[in-house]
């Protein structure tokens, strides 16, 4: 069972250095940067004062001195009018600029927060800041106004940069002024605080250092790229870095003096007063009030304000002793919901732990045969579910491919079935994967968009998504974002937001795009599957551990983002591993051979994007996903770095990582020691599977995909691709039934159309409905059913391995045994359950049937072919298991048979008329081709072989109402191109005939 993480167990553990990022080197001032200083002040001074003396000396004031009478608006409109309009729009220009101007250097000199913005001035505004920054790189305020010229323009969110701190005692300048007024709003409650922190102090209460001296700590801007953090500065100052929760304790929810408070300990902001415990010590700090003049007047007020709030704080403190230290890392588990509220699912979480336990125990001992399923796929549900829709997908592709694209041959319906390996690889995804949890999953995310664009409120920034062990959702934002619409309810504070599952499945599909596409399984903690949004997160994630190791996780990884259901599209770029992995999805997964290619390319994109959203005027990509071009833009880029870069390459990604969460970009990069330059966040994946987080509190079962199973995997897409030459599937069944009269079958099962079973009794008792839809399965799949993947079929909740071996067993008795004793239920040699040959469904005939007459005794005779096809069509009640119960037979969904079935049945109506064609026998070709569209009606090759039929037998008129009614049949999408080709020959005044019968 995974354990959450505790400060001593952190300490004890081989765990990563899990801190904030490493200060990266420092930027000289070079020769360029004063010419650009330079550049920014004649810019500067040519619009702030050249362009209104210009003005005032070419034109004059141009508006009226006195009130304009009537006369004046009905004068002739002059050239000097003209002038006099454009010299109004070039001041009310001037005006916005200046502002633009005044603001940056107020945000500038402040040293807090981000800028205001100036209503309407996207374009001025990001060109004030840029000449304000250029300007100001050389002076003495660079290193507190600016983290470097690459961020210049950009407007980040203040949570996205709350980790950027750094240990400066610069002046706080404009930004003391304009918290003086915040504090005295509130001077009633405060001076009563004050009173009992001094009380506090004298007493020698937690917070105060010897002497009645406290030493306190001002976060400045970082210089270049290093990100500083609590960690950081506990390890600074205390020599431990594992006691930043002291410091956490010491300042959680004091009022900071932007307003805002210390609600989680990796989201610290600039400007903002930190209380130090006693035994700090370091340059860095300032003790109160005997080191006061070592800072301003203005920093002495912040301090001193913020000192007042300290008693309450403690007292707060004081109230949650003996309730535990609650993890103030950024990730936390999500409180269950009580257990009266988890019955909603009849009993569901009983079902799941039935499952979990049969997981086990078949892990353990698979009933006497020697051979397991690999565990790592079957633990991914959600991995599994994105790789075996993908599968169903690339092999239906191959079928349609191969039904409308061969020309010469077929290459047949019948994909390989696969062995080995692979084999096991697919029977562990049908075992594990949970197509309704991602269902529900990508419906409830989706939703969510909806609603909060119904109320006009943008998406909250999302670090991760938790499933609980009774499916519920829980999403944990990086800062509270106030109520969320219904049916999502607040969860165990104001950074989760909570969804049970019962609303979730209310949910119905909406048009709007995928919002946190980001999201991916890292592994389970507490019987909770933890999703990490890598794009939301502020900068690098490093993954350290052995390079085995780490390979599992990044296969895990990029397999889950290039198939998962709840993303509509993206982009996932693997360098130093993953070349095999591209036939996952080749649309999404791209591959570059080295980190000299990836900075190229990346720093491309990042130009790209920033210079998308100035333009759409949005803040992040978050608020692009909700607007008019949700479906076309602002799909993330995930970048997943499998080898370690070099420490210049590591300083460039570092660079571009700062701005990608709000760009839409994440990166997940590899180390060896764990010290990479600019990671945010820490992870270290050990041997025996646990993926490490100490700083975050997290200590999971780590998701993994090694090499092995990666293969196996790959092994399946690469046999489904249509594009395979003639290797790839063919014409021949996986089973041949003999269709004489001496081949009649002991059991016969109608499966096209409604379900039958002929040479069986019904068997009474609540089974029956059991055995009837594992037989089912079984004759669809006649090379052999893995005990598990029966049970996980009949019972996806969950079962254990005794129940299922009973059903086994009855099915074993009802099917019974053929004349010579052998029972008709038997096991393979690799333990699967198979069935005997007597024992055969209508499908089975249907394709026999069809390859006999096709490639068997009707190639040679004429009148055999005909009756075999004849014969083969009559067969043809319906689709695949008509009147199957609802809530029934869901592994349906993982089968390919609903689209060989349509296509079968179009072959053999296809033969059938070409068959009668040759006897210029049209209208029995035209009934033929009616009934197999009965059963394909979407098939192409069928509707233009009835027009040739029809053409056939001479009858214009009825041509052109087989025409009119493929025209409306065919709606908005129009006639396909074959189709159009071919009424072109046949009936050439088609278009005008249509409009005529229309």
């Amino acid at each position: 069972m995974a354990r959450r993480t505790t400060s001593s167990s952190t300490g004890s553990s081989p765990g990563p250095r899990n801190r904030t990022p490493q200060p990266l080197p420092g930027r000289r001032r070079t020769f360029g940067d004063f010419v650009k200083a330079f550049g920014a002040f004649v810019a500067l001074a040519v619009l702030l004062v050249g362009v209104p003396g210009a003005l005032v000396v070419s034109v004059g004031w141009p508006l009226p001195h006195g009130a304009p009478s009537l006369d004046w608006l009905q004068q002739e409109i002059t050239v000097g009018t003209f002038i006099r309009v454009l010299t109004v729009i070039v001041w009310l220009a001037w005006a916005q600029f200046t502002a633009c101007v005044l603001v940056e250097v107020k945000a500038a000199l402040s040293g807090v927060g981000l800028p205001n913005r100036v209503p309407g001035a996207g374009a001025s505004q990001l060109l004030a800041r840029q000449l304000v920054a250029a300007l100001l790189l050389v002076g003495a305020t660079a290193a507190s106004f600016t983290p470097g010229l690459s961020q210049l323009g950009q407007g980040l969110e203040g949570n996205q940069r709350g980790t950027v701190a750094a240990a400066q005692q610069t002046p706080g300048g404009l930004f003391g002024q304009q918290q003086e007024q915040a504090a005295s709003s509130a001077a009633a409650a405060i001076a009563e605080q004050a009173a009992n922190a001094a009380s506090h102090a004298e007493a020698g209460g937690g917070h105060a250092a010897k002497g009645g001296d406290t030493k306190y700590y001002r976060i400045q801007p970082p210089e270049g790229r290093h990100h500083d953090s609590l960690w950081e500065i506990a390890e600074r100052h205390l020599d431990d870095g594992r006691r930043y929760k002291e410091i956490y304790q010491l300042n959680k929810d004091r009022t900071q003096p932007d307003g805002s408070k210390l609600s989680e300990a990796s989201l610290i902001r600039p400007g903002w007063i930190l209380e130090m415990p006693a035994d700090a010590h370091g340059g860095d700090l300032v003790e109160m009030p005997d080191e006061s003049p070592k800072v301003s007047e203005e920093v002495q007020r912040q301090i001193h304000d913020y000192s007042r709030t300290g008693d309450h704080q403690q007292a707060q403190g004081d109230q949650q002793a003996g309730q535990g230290d609650r993890d103030t890392a950024h990730i936390h588990v999500p409180q269950q919901r009580p257990s009266g509220d988890q019955q909603h699912d009849q009993g569901g979480q009983q079902a799941q732990g039935d499952r979990q336990a049969a997981s086990d125990e078949s892990a353990s001992e698979e009933t006497g045969f020697s051979f397991g399923l690999p565990e790592a796929l079957v633990g991914a549900p959600l991995l599994a579910a994105g790789l075996l829709g993908a599968l169903g997908r690339r092999r239906r592709q191959a079928l349609w491919q191969s039904a409308l694209g061969a020309v010469g041959g077929r290459r047949g319906m019948e994909p390989p079935v696969p062995t080995g390996a692979a084999a096991n690889a697919q029977d562990a995804l049908l075992v594990g994967a949970d197509p309704e949890g991602v269902r529900l999953l990508d419906l409830s995310l989706r939703g969510l968009a909806a609603a909060l664009a119904a109320e006009s409120r943008p998406l909250p920034t999302v670090y991760a998504a938790w499933l609980s062990g009774n499916v519920d959702l829980h999403l944990q934002l990086a800062q509270p974002a106030g109520k969320p619409p219904a049916p999502w309810q607040l969860g165990q504070d104001q950074t989760f937001w909570m969804l049970a599952r019962t609303d979730a499945e209310r949910y119905e599909d909406v048009d709007t795009a995928a919002p946190y596409p980001g999201l991916v399984s890292l592994g389970t903690m507490d019987d909770s599957r933890l999703l990490l949004n890598l794009e939301s997160v502020p900068g690098i994630v490093s993954l350290s551990g052995s390079e085995r190791d780490r390979a599992g996780v990044f296969a895990s990884v990029a397999a889950e983002l290039a198939t998962n259901g709840w993303s509509d599209r993206m982009t996932i770029t693997l360098v130093g591993f993953g070349q095999d992995l591209t036939p996952l999805a080749p649309n999404r997964l791209r591959h570059l051979d080295d980190v000299e290619a990836l900075v190229e390319t990346m720093e491309a994109e990042t130009r790209q994007r920033r210079g998308a959203l100035g333009a759409a005027g949005h803040d992040s990509v978050l608020t692009g996903r909700t607007g008019p071009a949700q479906h076309t833009r602002w799909a993330p880029h995930l970048v997943l770095l499998a080898a370690e870069p070099s420490a210049e390459d590591a300083v460039k990604l570092a660079e571009l990582a700062a701005d990608a969460s709000r760009l839409g970009i994440g990166y997940l990069v590899g180390t060896e020691s764990g010290d990479l330059p600019g990671a945010a966040w820490e992870m270290e994946v050990t041997s025996d599977g646990k993926l490490l987080a100490p700083l975050l509190g997290l200590e999971l079962d780590a998701q993994l995909l090694p090499v092995d199973q990666q293969r196996a995997v790959v092994e399946l897409f690469v046999e489904a691709d249509p594009e395979r030459g003639s290797d790839g599937p063919t014409n021949t069944p996986p089973f041949l039934v003999d269709i004489s009269e001496q081949g009649r079958p002991a059991v016969y099962a109608r499966l096209v159309g409604s379900y039958e079973i002929i040479g069986l009794e019904t068997p009474d008792g609540e089974r029956s409905p059991l055995l009837h839809e594992a037989l089912a399965l079984l004759l669809l799949h006649r090379e052999g059913v893995h005990p598990r993947v029966l049970s996980s079929a009949l019972w996806p909740r969950g079962v254990t391995e005794d129940v299922r071996d009973a059903l086994v067993e009855r099915l074993r008795g009802w099917l019974g045994n053929d004349p010579d004793g052998t029972p008709r239920l038997g096991t393979d040699a690799t333990g699967r359950l198979t069935l005997a040959k007597s024992v055969v469904s209508d499908l089975d005939v249907l394709r026999s049937l069809y390859h006999e007459a096709t490639q068997g005794k009707g190639v040679n005779s004429r009148a055999v072919r005909g009756r075999l096809l004849t014969d083969a069509l009559v067969l043809v009640r319906g689709p695949l298991l008509a009147d199957r119960p609802q809530g029934r037979y869901g592994w349906l969904t993982h089968e390919i048979i609903d689209a060989q079935l349509p296509l079968l049945v179009a072959d053999i109506g296809l033969a059938l008329s070409a068959f009668h064609l040759e006897k210029d026998r049209a209208e029995k070709a035209i009934e033929a081709l009616t009934a197999s569209l009965n059963s394909a009606p979407a098939d192409e090759r069928l509707w233009n072989e009835l027009l040739r039929a029809t053409h056939a037998t001479g009858d214009s008129d009825r041509l052109k109402r087989l025409a009119a009614d493929l025209v409306s049949r065919s709606g908005a999408r129009g006639l396909p191109p074959r189709t159009e080709a071919l009424l072109d020959e046949l009936l050439p005044t088609w278009r005008s005939g249509v409009a005529a019968v229309g």
